[in-house]
């Protein structure tokens, strides 16, 4: 009776979460990454320069639902982080049957500041998490039930991962070689279970790769060119930003419990072999061992060259959060304090994202850096343009012109600058730029032939987030690819055309 009543209050603290996270997706303004993953949206593809395209269809489906607003772009995170919760909590109870470690493993990868800020932002992390995490759930159906078709659950939610990031290899790597290393696991490689689930991963996986084919495999050149990276000098401090990022990022109580974790499964996995009936804890030991050190393996190596973004090593915490589940003894004492650290951390980051009640300067607020003061920005910047009776404005850093694209209002047509606009499926913008007068938005290094039309600077309070130089443009021959950016509410993207002007926007009558 006790375990039944655990778990109601568990679904019930997620269900309130999901609730705050719902409201919060839908009162914060949007990141500049989350609108030009929006400009996405606008414009279905199968594939683009910087990852693959599920993220984009998320939105797309997101926005159908609710509307092109702030929760609509990000509608999905939330309701993914609940259910991943639940797939995550299953795979670990098929880990650990009878031990109660399922809501144990869910709030742990809850109480994370990644998997929380995750769940209310809308970024290419977002759906490889979740179906990170659901692969994680069907091997755990497979350790536990003995029946091959999981392997088909697993490649497709493998699938679907690969679809939503790159990073998603290094899972499809672990597996792989778990089923390599492990006896009893290698079994089933003389079946036609996981090849069946490997074809289904590739096949989800196909439109990418047929993408990347017809534009001259740009995509896999930018993310494999970080292989290349190299600043050795400097490897200490990037492997001290990895490691203390993360014990931040994860908050410092479920770092530690994460790599205990690890440290255990290794221990299980290395002991000798277990007699038959025994052999799904130590086989399910070693595959989280591995979805832990594989790529934490390469994250180490990236940083001896270079840095290694925050949000890379989220795909740690769901096998991370499983194997800290079955911890035992003084571990256990742990859990809540470090569960309850986590929550507190999370909801003072979300707090200060909301009202700000801490003065931090802008390196060390990230709710400052990525999310305040857009309105206010776009509105001088709108204002800038009237008075100079300009016809467009034009950034060349993509994310500001996809800020441009959903801030500014829906007549004031806006382009973006630089060769990653063709990779879209977007009007050309040279006709406007051409022979209209305009305001580009761009580094003063950048522009330092156009002629200067003064500062806007985006702000929280007295807090200056950032300051960005307007220059007038147009009127001349386009030196860069442009593009006209998808507007908030228009159904489709008009053709450019020049039939008419008026100082309020620019698009055909």
């Amino acid at each position: 009776m006790a375990r039944p009543l655990k778990l109601r209050w568990a679904l019930a603290a997620l269900a309130g979460l999901t609730l705050l996270r719902l409201v919060l997706a839908a009162w914060l303004p949007l990141s500049p990454d989350e609108a030009y993953y929006w400009v996405w949206s606008r414009a279905l593809a199968s594939g683009y320069l910087d990852h693959p395209p599920m993220v984009a269809y998320w939105i797309w489906a997101g926005t159908r639902l609710v509307g092109e607003t702030a929760l609509g772009v990000r509608l999905l995170g939330p309701l993914a982080a609940a259910g991943g919760s639940l797939l995550l909590g299953q795979a670990a109870e098929d880990f650990w049957p009878g031990k109660g470690a399922g809501p144990i493993a869910a709030a742990l990868l809850n109480a994370t500041l990644l998997f929380g800020a995750g769940s209310v932002i809308m970024t290419p992390d977002t759906p490889l998490l979740f179906f990170w995490t659901a692969t994680i759930c069907a091997l755990g159906r497979l350790l536990r039930t003995g029946r091959g078709e999981w392997w088909l659950a697993a490649g497709l939610a493998a699938g679907l991962a690969m679809a939503s990031k790159y990073t998603a290899l290094l899972l499809v790597l672990s597996v792989g070689i778990w089923l390599l290393l492990m006896p009893r696991p290698r079994r089933w490689l003389a079946t036609a279970w996981p090849w069946t689930g490997l074809a289904l991963t590739m096949l989800l996986f196909a439109p990418v790769l047929a993408w990347n084919a017809s534009h001259g495999f740009a995509s896999f050149i930018k993310q494999g060119g970080r292989i290349a990276d190299w600043h050795g000098g400097a490897a200490a401090r990037f492997l001290a930003e990895l490691v203390f990022g993360q014990m931040g990022l994860a908050t410092p109580g479920v770092f530690v419990l994460v790599i205990a974790g690890g440290v255990l499964m290794a221990r299980h996995a290395l002991r000798p072999a277990a007699p038959a009936c025994e052999w799904q804890p130590t086989a399910g030991a070693a595959l989280l061992a591995l979805l832990l050190v594989v790529p934490a393996a390469v994250f180490v190596e990236h940083a001896l060259a270079d840095r290694v973004q925050a949000n890379w090593p989220a795909v740690l915490y769901p096998a991370g959060a499983v194997a800290a589940s079955r911890l035992q003894g003084s571990w256990q004492r742990w859990f809540a304090p470090s569960v309850g650290l986590g929550l507190a951390l999370t909801c003072l980051v979300y707090i200060q994202a909301l009202a700000a009640p801490l003065p931090l300067p802008a390196r060390l607020d990230p709710s400052l850096t990525r999310l305040a003061g857009w309105r206010q920005w776009a509105e001088a910047i709108e204002a800038e343009r009237k008075e100079r009776g300009a016809a467009f404005v034009a950034a060349e850093s993509y994310g500001l012109a996809a800020e441009l694209a959903w801030l500014l209002p829906r007549d004031v047509p806006v382009l973006g600058i630089g060769p990653r606009w063709t990779f879209f499926a977007l009007p050309d913008g040279r006709a406007l730029w051409q022979h209209r007068p305009g305001l580009l938005l761009a580094p003063s290094a950048q522009a330092e032939t156009a002629p200067f039309a003064g500062i806007v600077t985006r702000r929280r309070g007295a807090e200056v987030a950032e300051t960005d130089a307007l220059f007038l443009a147009g009127g001349s021959e386009a030196n860069l690819p442009v593009r006209l950016l998808p507007r908030r509410g228009n159904p489709s993207i008009p053709p450019l055309g020049l039939a008419s002007h008026t100082g309020s926007g620019y698009f055909p009558e």
